[in-house]
C-alpha cells in the first residue's frame, strides 16, 4: 500500500459506461472505447497509468460507474489501489496532527510546572551539568488500511506482469540533454467548466464552486461527440425494410443534432422514390425543387467554377434547426423517379463536394439500384425501429441479410447502431428489444415515447427534455462510428 501521501495533482477523473466513457486530465477530456463497464474500466485504467508514467509517480483518481464514485490511486506499473475516503482521511489528519506535536522537555516540564519559583530548587550549575535525556519517541504508527469497498474492488488490480523480451535493466538511463531539451514546459490545463444543470448548477450560479454530476458529465461528453469534424465527407445510412418503422423522424433528429452542435453542411436526402415523406416533415425553402431537378444539374455542379451558392436552388435550409434537405418527389409514381446506380453516383458525388455529412433516409425496396448503392457508398448504418415486432424482425433480417452481402455490407451490419423508439404508451417499453440488438450490433440506444415526435414540421427544440437527451445520446453513438 502507498505511504508516501500522493498530490492532488494532475487532477483526473474517469467516468465507465456500457458503451464507454471517458477520462479528464487537468480538464481536458480523453474518450475511452469499450463495448462493457469492464472493458472501458481498463481502457481507463491503461490511460491514468500513461499519466503516472508521465510524471513518475502514482496519481490520484476519482472513478465513476454504475455502482457510484470511487477515489483510487493508480501507479506507473499499473498497480491500483482503493484510495482514502474523505471522512477516513479527517480522522487520519486529526491523529498524525496530534501524534506529530512535540514532547515536551523535562526543564520546560519543570517550567509550566512552576518549579523554577520554589525556595528548594536545585541550582542552575546543577541542572546544566545533567545531561538531557532524550525522550522515547513512539513506534512510527503505519497508516490506516483503506478498505477496499464492493465498489472499489472493481477497480484495483495488481500491476500487470510484463514478460522480458530482452536483457533486465537495474534502472531506467537518465535523460539526456537533448531529451530534456525536448520536454515543454506548457501543460493542457483546461479546466471543467462549473455545473450548469439541478442543484450543483444552481450553487454554481450562486458563485459556489462545484463540480458537475456523472450524468452532466457525460452529457458534455455526449456533446463533444457529435460536435466533431471528420476528414473528408461522411454517410449516414438510416435503414429498415419495413415502412413506418420511424426511419424519417430519426434521419431528420440525427440531422439537427449534428448540425445544431457540428455546424453547418449536413444534408438530409430522401432517397425514397416511393412516396417519400422527408418533405412533408421539414420545412420547405422558396423553391419546389426535389432531386429530380439537381439530377441534370449534376454536371455543371461539378464544375470549377461552381459555387456553393447556386445549390440552394434544390436544397430546402432548415432555419431552426441548420441542415438542409434534399426531397423525393412523393407526387409522382416511383417509376417516374427511378434512380439509377450511375444516377446515385452522380448526386453523392455532389453532395460529398458541398457537405460534410449525408444523412440518407432510405426506402423500403432494398431491391432498388440506389437502395443498394446507397449501402456501397455507406460509412454509418443506423436502423431505425420502434418498439413494434415486425418493425424489430425486419430490421434483424436485414442486418442478418447485409452480413451475407459482402466484406462491406457486413461490416457496417456488425458495426451498425440500431435506434428503438417507443411506438406508444399501450405497448411494452423498448428496453427488450434495445438489449436484443445490442448483442448483434455496435450500440443500440432506446428512445422514449414522445407525442410530439409526430409534428409536422419536426423540430428537434419541441421534444421533451428527456427525448432530446435520448437523441443527443443516439447521435453520440453514431458519431462514434465516423
Amino acid at each position: 500500500m502507498t505511504t508516501t501521501p500522493v498530490p492532488d495533482w494532475p487532477h483526473v477523473g474517469a467516468i465507465a459506461r456500457p458503451d464507454g466513457g471517458e477520462v479528464t486530465i487537468n480538464g481536458t477530456s480523453h474518450p475511452v472505447a469499450g463495448d462493457s463497464v469492464a472493458t472501458v474500466r481498463q481502457a481507463i485504467l491503461a490511460k491514468v497509468a500513461e499519466t503516472a508514467r508521465s510524471v513518475n509517480r502514482p496519481v490520484k483518481v476519482t472513478a465513476t460507474d454504475p455502482d457510484g464514485s470511487w477515489p483510487l490511486i493508480v501507479h506507473p506499473d499499473g498497480h491500483v489501489e482503493a484510495g482514502e475516503q474523505p471522512e477516513i482521511e479527517a480522522r487520519r489528519t486529526r491523529r498524525t496532527r496530534a501524534e506529530d506535536a512535540p514532547v515536551p522537555s523535562r526543564r520546560s516540564a519543570q517550567r509550566l510546572n512552576g518549579d523554577d519559583d520554589r525556595q528548594d530548587a536545585a541550582p542552575a550549575a546543577v541542572l546544566t551539568a545533567e545531561p538531557d535525556v532524550p525522550e522515547p519517541q513512539p513506534a512510527p504508527v503505519a497508516a490506516p488500511t483503506v478498505p477496499t469497498t464492493a465498489g472499489t474492488a472493481a477497480w484495483v488490480q495488481e500491476a500487470p506482469e510484463v514478460q522480458a523480451t530482452g536483457p533486465v535493466t537495474a534502472a531506467a538511463a537518465p535523460m539526456t540533454r537533448r531529451e530534456a531539451l525536448s520536454q515543454s514546459f506548457l501543460t493542457d490545463n483546461h479546466a471543467e467548466a462549473p455545473a450548469e444543470a439541478g442543484w450543483r448548477g444552481l450553487l454554481a450560479r450562486m458563485g459556489v464552486k462545484i463540480q458537475p454530476s456523472p450524468a452532466e458529465l457525460a452529457e458534455r461528453a455526449d456533446e463533444r461527440a457529435v460536435s466533431q469534424h471528420w476528414p473528408g465527407p461522411r454517410t449516414i445510412a438510416i435503414v429498415n425494410g419495413k415502412g413506418g418503422a420511424n426511419k424519417t423522424p430519426t434521419t431528420i433528429l440525427l440531422s439537427a443534432l449534428l448540425a445544431r452542435y457540428g455546424g453547418s453542411g449536413v444534408l438530409a436526402w430522401d432517397n425514397n422514390p416511393t412516396r417519400g415523406t422527408l418533405g412533408w416533415r421539414t420545412e420547405q425553402g422558396p423553391h419546389e425543387n426535389t432531386v429530380l431537378d439537381l439530377l441534370p444539374r449534376t454536371d455543371a455542379l461539378l464544375a470549377p467554377d461552381a459555387r456553393a451558392a447556386e445549390l440552394a436552388h434544390y436544397v430546402h435550409h432548415q432555419t431552426r434547426d441548420k441542415y438542409d434537405v434534399l426531397r423525393s418527389h412523393p407526387e409522382v409514381l416511383a417509376t417516374d423517379q427511378r434512380i439509377t446506380a450511375a444516377d446515385f453516383d452522380a448526386l453523392h458525388t455532389v453532395a460529398s463536394k458541398y457537405f460534410r455529412l449525408i444523412i440518407i433516409d432510405s426506402g423500403n425496396d432494398e431491391s432498388a439500384e440506389s437502395w443498394l448503392r446507397m449501402i456501397d457508398h455507406t460509412d454509418q448504418l443506423v436502423v431505425a425501429t420502434t418498439t413494434r415486432e415486425e418493425h424489430a424482425e425486419s430490421g434483424r433480417l436485414l442486418l442478418d441479410e447485409l452480413s451475407r452481402r459482402d466484406a462491406h455490407s457486413a461490416d457496417l451490419a456488425e458495426n451498425a447502431v440500431v435506434i428503438v423508439s417507443h411506438a406508444s404508451t399501450n405497448e411494452a417499453g423498448p428496453q427488450a428489444i434495445t438489449e436484443g440488438f445490442s448483442r448483434i450490433a455496435r450500440e443500440a440506444v432506446a428512445i422514449p415515447y414522445d407525442p410530439k415526435l409526430s409534428g409536422r414540421p419536426l423540430h428537434y427544440d419541441a421534444l421533451d427534455k428527456r427525448t432530446q437527451r435520448a437523441w443527443l445520446r443516439a447521435a453520440a453513438a453514431v458519431a462514434g462510428g465516423l
